[in-house]
């Protein structure tokens, strides 16, 4: 099992193509249906990673889970994973296909022959496992459900452009010169507090 967690390990936000959300890079783990954000910028652009994705050794359940209703093959796997994440998380091929390969080292899958193709069940111990971490599974599932990026569209950008009136307001300010180091340090300060503050609604909502 701890070869398992030593392979996930390796595992990056580049594997993992999400599809639907405020913003791309999308493709999850390419441009989203809907393009760009209202402000043309995309989500790595303003946080350098895409949004959420399955924990780093967490998407062995989901496969789990995805073998549990019948055999699939890798791409089928992957396709179960979205469709059940509504679109919004999509594991790319270069995690699905490792995960699948350690799962059968450990026992917990087996590869079979159906319709002429090779498909990978789920075994007993497999089963085992998928029931120890179905709630996990349930979380990660319900938490699209629950929390759509895509509701968030409008109230994101509306954020982004009032920072971006902050940046434009100093820009303006260097252009007439008005940026003293007495000037810098009060906006500084300014700053500061509405850091803090913000930082406290985050930790409100936790």
């Amino acid at each position: 099992m701890g070869a398992f967690f030593d392979r996930s390990h390796a595992w990056s936000h580049s594997h993992s193509q999400p599809r639907r959300g405020p913003f791309g890079p999308r493709g999850p783990f390419g441009a989203p249906s809907g393009g760009a954000g209202r402000g043309g910028h995309s989500w790595g652009d303003w946080f350098g990673s895409p949004p959420p994705r399955a924990e780093r050794g967490g998407v062995r359940y989901l496969v789990l889970d995805a073998l549990s209703a019948q055999p699939r093959h890798g791409y089928e796997v992957i396709q179960v994973i979205e469709e059940r994440s509504g679109g919004s998380y999509r594991p790319s091929p270069g995690v699905i296909y490792p995960t699948l390969q350690m799962l059968e080292e450990l026992g917990h899958a087996r590869v079979v022959e159906q319709d002429n193709r090779k498909v990978y069940e789920i075994t007993d111990a497999g089963k085992a496992d998928l029931q120890e971490h179905r709630e996990e599974v349930s979380d990660f599932y319900e938490r699209f459900e629950d929390d759509s990026w895509d509701a968030y569209v409008e109230n994101f950008g509306d954020i982004m452009k009032r920072v971006g009136r902050l940046f434009k307001s100093l820009k303006r300010a260097g252009r007439h010169g008005s940026l003293s180091p007495k000037t810098l340090k009060r906006v500084g300060e300014i700053i500061d507090v509405a850091v803090r503050d913000i930082e406290a609604v985050f930790e409100e909502d936790r």
